[in-house]
């Protein structure tokens, strides 16, 4: 079933909303980035349908099918490379095959899933996102004529920032395992990066790289609750 079984008759894209007429599915666990790319959706005539893990994104594709998907590789459930990996397999595909991080180190890993595409964290450039589905479109789905190209900057609102650093609290207080700590570290270091928060990044990145040389990381832990309680009590001071 495709997107466009739902309307009557697909809108035509106009200079304006070059997107026009096509639903995509973001699969994107951080509130922050995923507000971004509705903003972005938004401004460009596109629907947007937000999944928070790979689980939810697979009964969002038991129902539909996108025009477009944009996947987050690091997920709570897993790697955003495997629904890649699916969706480039199955028949019919969808259009558009889009992965997203913080890791420019995650760009040859989506590649190697069957990506169409790798939009690096942070998601802030209308211009680079419409590009980024429209020179992929398939022939049919492509706009016809010149568009108005905008170079504009998207800034989300700091609520659903406020929403992510709550969340990352909650999971490192509740003394997870390291499965779910490899995760929040990996969550927090894309938030930071996509809210430019230099010594948020930093920690995450600090005790990331401890536990990856098989050290202690109590200290480094304390120190990045403290940071994300640092930064809910200045909202709550706001």
């Amino acid at each position: 079933m495709d997107d466009r079984d739902f309307l009557p008759a697909t809108p035509t894209p106009t200079a304006n909303r070059p997107l026009l007429g096509l639903t995509i599915l973001v699969v994107e666990d951080s509130l922050y980035a995923c507000e971004a790319m509705r903003l972005m959706c938004i401004r460009s005539g596109a629907r947007l349908r937000r999944a928070d893990s790979l689980r939810s994104a697979r009964r969002h594709l038991q129902v539909y099918r996108p025009s477009a998907l944009i996947v987050d590789l690091g997920l709570p459930d897993g790697s955003g490379a495997e629904l890649i990996d699916e969706l480039n397999k199955a028949r019919p595909r969808v259009g558009v095959l889009l992965a997203t991080s913080g890791d420019e180190m995650a760009r040859a890993t989506a590649a190697a899933a069957g990506a169409d595409g790798f939009l690096a964290k942070p998601l802030d450039s209308l211009a680079a996102f419409q590009d980024a589905i429209l020179s992929r479109l398939p022939a049919d789905r492509q706009p016809s004529g010149p568009r108005l190209v905008r170079d504009e900057r998207i800034v989300p609102d700091k609520t659903a920032l406020h929403d992510d650093i709550a969340h990352a609290a909650e999971l490192l207080g509740d003394g997870t395992d390291d499965t779910m700590l490899d995760y929040t570290l990996q969550f927090l270091s894309g938030v930071a990066l996509s809210s430019d928060d230099a010594a948020l990044a930093q920690a995450s990145q600090r005790v990331a790289q401890a536990r990856s040389a098989g050290q202690i990381t109590h200290a480094g832990i304390a120190h990045l609750a403290g940071l994300l309680q640092n930064r809910l009590d200045q909202r709550i001071a706001i």
